[in-house]
């Protein structure tokens, strides 16, 4: 009877322990309030959503939206460097408390991750040279198409054209200088990069061909953290309204 009634009481014990744990993991908004520091995870290295500029300083629509984000919010903005592979586990494994880097919103992440009211959108485009007929997927057929690695346009792409060769780097940085230094031609990548591209090489004279989707950006934000998601959609949906938002993605994307 002792050892059942002991047995018992352990068992409850870590019951309390338990819902004690999950009741903490799901006020990430209070803990983030506590320490006075929000961690959020920003890709530098993909213009103009985030990059360094000539004082080595990060900026770009991204960055700018987590500086706002972080000030609304009366605590420290702490960067977290990440690439596109890396958005959704630095969120899984506590890295970040939340990803601002143009990540779209797609059925499959939202099976893993949680997003937030779309604050701005993006187009998953193939661009290649100006002379070059590329009208939709059919036209990749047998051709070499480069892209940023477990991004959104990297699963457009490879569902999209089967028979291309689809070659993957591993951030949109490496992207735009392969393009640049003639590695690849044709890219399936977001409008920002094509113009990135121009930007550094005129020459290239390389186009958007098609659209291959359009797609809603979301922040990115780990399962069962209602406080902080209420918050955060309150306030996209108030700097929507408001029109700063959009004046950020305005100055970099200049539409």
């Amino acid at each position: 009877m002792k050892k059942t009634t002991l047995r018992f009481a352990t068992v409850a014990a870590a019951a309390v322990m338990l819902l004690g744990t999950g009741a903490a993991r799901a006020d990430l908004l209070k803990d983030i309030r506590e320490a006075k520091k929000i961690r959020i995870a920003l890709d530098t290295g993909s213009p103009p959503y985030g990059f360094v500029n000539e004082a080595m300083k990060p900026v770009g629509s991204d960055v700018e939206t987590a500086q706002m984000l972080a000030q609304d919010l009366g605590v420290a903005l702490e960067i977290v460097q990440t690439t596109s592979p890396n958005r959704i586990p630095f969120l899984q494994t506590g890295k970040a408390d939340i990803v601002v880097a143009s990540l779209s919103v797609t059925p499959e992440r939202e099976k893993v991750i949680d997003f937030s009211t779309p604050y701005a959108q993006i187009l998953a485009v193939v661009a290649g040279p100006k002379g070059v007929t590329l009208n939709g997927f059919d036209d990749l057929k047998g051709k070499r198409v480069a892209t940023t690695r477990g991004s959104n346009n990297d699963k457009v792409v490879t569902t999209g054209a089967k028979d291309a060769q689809i070659v993957r780097f591993d951030d949109d940085a490496t992207l735009v200088t392969a393009a640049v230094s003639g590695q690849a031609n044709i890219i399936a990548t977001s409008p920002a990069i094509v113009s990135t591209v121009m930007l550094k090489s005129p020459q290239k004279d390389m186009v958007t061909k098609f659209t291959m989707s359009t797609v809603p950006l979301g922040i990115g934000l780990r399962k069962n953290e209602p406080e902080l998601k209420a918050w955060i959609n309150d306030w996209v949906t108030k700097n929507t309204a408001n029109g700063k938002l959009v004046a950020i993605y305005k100055k970099y994307h200049g539409s």
